[in-house]
C-alpha cells in the first residue's frame, strides 16, 4: 500500500477539494495523510477515511507564516514515511520538492490557482518575485502535475514547460436540486465562499438597493467580513442581507438548493481570477441552481457547451441588478438555465472526475 502525504496551508476543515481527493485516494487503497495548520478558531477534525495532522504555528499570516510553515513542513517530511508527496499550490511545493529530491521519492504538484498572479501579490512586487523564483526553481523539473482547468494547464505549459493534467474541482453528485420557482418571493441570491476583495460582494450589496423583494445570503467569512457588515448596516439592509458564517460542507449542500440564483462574481484583478474556474460554479450546478458569473474564458467555455450561467460583461451594481431582474422576468430563460444545470450535473461531478485522479496516480509509478 502506497503512502501519500498531501500538504496544504489551511486548517483542513473547509477544504472541500482536498477532502474529496483524499477520500477517493483512501477508498482506492492508498494510505493518505493530509497535513495543514491549526488556527485559534479551528474546529475539531472530523473522522475521515484518511489521517489528518495540523501544525500549530506562531505566525498566522504574511512572510513569517510562510517561512515558519515551510520550515516545519520540510523537517516533518524529511523524516516521515511515504512514497508520494502531494504538494497543493506553490506555498507548499518548495519543501515537498526538495525532500522528494533528497529521498528520491515522487513529488506531485497540484496547482489549484495561478498563485503568482493572485491579487494579494499585485501590490507586493518583491513577494511576487520571490514566489515566481520558487515556481521557476521547481515546476519545470516536475513530471507529475495537476490543475483545475484547461486555461491554467495551457498557461503553465507555456510558462514552465510542464504538462498538467486537468482534474476539475467539482462536488459529489447531489440528490437535492433546485425546486423553487423563480417567481417565488423573496428571490434569494446566494454567495458561498470566502468574503475577500475582488469577489463582487460590495457591488452585490450595492445592487440590493435596486432590487425589490430580494434577499442576499452570504455563506462564509473573510477579510471583508466586518466591512461588509458595516456596509449592510449603513445601507439599512440588515433584514435583507444574511451573514450565515462558515458552514460545513454537508450543511452548505443542503442550503444551496434553497436559493434561486448563485453568485460567482470576480473583478478582473489579475490572471488568477481571469483564468479561474471556481468550485462554487459547480456547487451551484449540482444544486440545479443558475448563477451569475463573469465573461472569463473558462466560464464562457462551459457556457458554450451547457449554458448554465448568466455572464456579465462588467462588474458593477447596475449590471448585477439588471441581470437579476431579467432572470426574474424571463421565466423561460431561467427555467432553461436550471434545466441545463441539472443535465450538466450528470457530467461535472466528483464521481466522474475521481476516475481521472486515480488514473493519474496509477501512472505516477
Amino acid at each position: 500500500m502506497k503512502k501519500i502525504i498531501c500538504t496544504v496551508t489551511n486548517d483542513l476543515t473547509y477544504d472541500q477539494r482536498m477532502l474529496r481527493i483524499c477520500t477517493s485516494l483512501a477508498v482506492a487503497g492508498y494510505e493518505v495523510l493530509l497535513v495543514g495548520r491549526e488556527l485559534s478558531g479551528s474546529k475539531p477534525l472530523e473522522v475521515r477515511p484518511f489521517r489528518q495532522r495540523r501544525f500549530r504555528l506562531f505566525f498566522r499570516r504574511g512572510k513569517f507564516f510562510y517561512l515558519e510553515f515551510n520550515f516545519r513542513l520540510f523537517f516533518y517530511l524529511l523524516f516521515a514515511r511515504f512514497q508520494i508527496l502531494y504538494a497543493v499550490d506553490l506555498d507548499t511545493l518548495l519543501p515537498a520538492f526538495f525532500v522528494s529530491k533528497i529521498r528520491r521519492k515522487t513529488c506531485v504538484y497540484d496547482a489549484h490557482e495561478y498563485f503568482t498572479e493572485v491579487p494579494e501579490l499585485a501590490e507586493r512586487p518583491v513577494s511576487k518575485k520571490i514566489w515566481e523564483a520558487s515556481a521557476r526553481l521547481t515546476v519545470p523539473h516536475l513530471r507529475h502535475c495537476i490543475t483545475v482547468c484547461e486555461s491554467l494547464a495551457v498557461v503553465f505549459f507555456e510558462k514552465y514547460g510542464a504538462k498538467f493534467t486537468v482534474v476539475r474541482n467539482v462536488p459529489f453528485r447531489q440528490k437535492s436540486q433546485l425546486s423553487l420557482p423563480a417567481t417565488e418571493s423573496p428571490f434569494i441570491l446566494l454567495y458561498q465562499g470566502v468574503l475577500n476583495d475582488g469577489r463582487g460582494l460590495e457591488e452585490t450589496i450595492g445592487a440590493m438597493g435596486q432590487l425589490a423583494d430580494v434577499e442576499l445570503w452570504l455563506a462564509g467569512e473573510g477579510d471583508l467580513s466586518e466591512k461588509l457588515r458595516a456596509l449592510v448596516k449603513s445601507a439599512g439592509l440588515e433584514h435583507r442581507v444574511k451573514f450565515l458564517g462558515k458552514l460545513p460542507t454537508a450543511q452548505l449542500s443542503e442550503l444551496t438548493p434553497q436559493a434561486h440564483l448563485g453568485l460567482n462574481l470576480l473583478k478582473n484583478k489579475g490572471l488568477n481570477y481571469y483564468y479561474s474556474l471556481a468550485n462554487k460554479a459547480f456547487d451551484y450546478i449540482q444544486a440545479g441552481l443558475p448563477s451569475l458569473g463573469m465573461k472569463f474564458p473558462e466560464y464562457e467555455r462551459l457556457n458554450r457547451e451547457h449554458e448554465v450561467f448568466y455572464l456579465l460583461e462588467s462588474l458593477d451594481a447596475p449590471s448585477i441588478a439588471s441581470a437579476v431582474n431579467l432572470l426574474r422576468a424571463d421565466k423561460k430563460r431561467y427555467d432553461r438555465l436550471a434545466a441545463n444545470c441539472r443535465e450538466a450535473a450528470k457530467i461535472y461531478n466528483w464521481e466522474n472526475e475521481a476516475e481521472k485522479l486515480l488514473d493519474f496516480f496509477q501512472k505516477t509509478g
